[in-house]
């Protein structure tokens, strides 16, 4: 019975991954492991279960109704087991989050270190995507998202600064060449460095002032994927090669070296930060928990 549901966790860990490596990475075990775990799964059902390339990894029909099954199931499993563990004076267990790219770089570095610090038996697997997931199938407790990409009937918390903006930016010698923009419009006549989301569109860059709101979709030599990648496009501005736009907090650094200068600065409206939302329909697990009061603590203090 072990070795099954040992098998069926691992099938629903590379099903999620997309693949054995990330699989292994995340899970700590050995990519051979894992794959030997999928074979003795699907001889045991006598059906395929992944579609499996040189590339990529995908579920078959079979396993896609395997997967939507077993995936809350096993969450479920893991609940139980913190619930247990939550009768002893320390949470412990392991705690999934789901974010988007900004929130890892900018919030949970502040956040993270003194809550682990502060639960030495909870362990956190943070998973970075910005584009709209259903948390609960995709295996995390929480998620981290702004109001506006919240899915619905959940519960949310404050979590990190209460006010944030998307700023406009380019380098000195860029702006000495190519001229400073004073209108959201004119930089459909400039070099931008974009985002695009793993569906392929592109970020359409959206400015407000009073009751005006303009979206652009300004030409660039450069796109690049949220995520650590936002570093390329920083980079990018620095050299010269052309206008960026991103979290106010990604690009303070750059600004206050001087290596980047804001731009049109009248059109963005600061909105609000992000929340940590959950589910209300099911049992919070112990380091869910800890976490929440973790933060709603940290809120107050920063708010003293």
């Amino acid at each position: 019975m072990t070795t099954e549901l040992d098998d069926l966790s691992a099938f629903v860990t590379v099903a999620r991954a997309g693949g054995f490596r990330e699989a292994a990475r995340v899970s700590g075990l050995s990519a051979s492991g894992l794959s030997e775990a999928l074979r003795r799964l699907e001889t045991r059902l006598g059906v395929r279960l992944l579609h499996r390339t040189t590339r990529s990894i995908s579920t078959t029909e079979a396993g896609t109704r395997l997967f939507e099954r077993l995936s809350p199931a096993l969450t479920e499993i893991d609940a139980a087991l913190d619930a247990v563990h939550a009768e002893s004076d320390q949470p412990a267990g392991t705690l999934r989050l789901n974010v988007p790219a900004n929130v890892a770089k900018t919030v949970l570095p502040g956040i993270l270190p003194p809550f682990l610090k502060a639960h030495p038996q909870i362990r956190v697997e943070v998973t970075v995507e910005d584009s709209f997931v259903d948390i609960l199938a995709s295996g995390a407790d929480a998620g981290i998202r702004y109001e506006e990409k919240l899915e619905q009937d959940m519960i949310a918390v404050p979590i990190g600064p209460r006010s944030q903006r998307i700023i406009t930016a380019a380098a000195p010698a860029y702006l000495a060449e190519r001229g400073r923009p004073e209108h959201p419009r004119d930089l459909l006549d400039h070099a931008c460095l974009r985002l695009r989301f793993s569906s392929g569109a592109r970020a359409t860059w959206e400015f407000e002032k009073g009751d005006e709101v303009i979206r652009i979709d300004p030409p660039g030599p450069l796109l690049v994927q949220p995520g650590s990648a936002c570093d390329l496009l920083v980079e990018a501005a620095c050299a010269g090669l052309g206008v960026v736009r991103l979290f106010e907090d990604w690009l303070a650094p750059a600004i206050l070296s001087g290596a980047l200068e804001r731009i049109i600065d009248a059109w963005d409206k600061p909105f609000s930060g992000p929340m940590l939302y959950y589910s209300g329909r099911r049992q919070l697990p112990p380091p869910l928990r800890a976490f929440i009061d973790f933060v709603r603590s940290h809120a107050s203090v920063r708010s003293c």
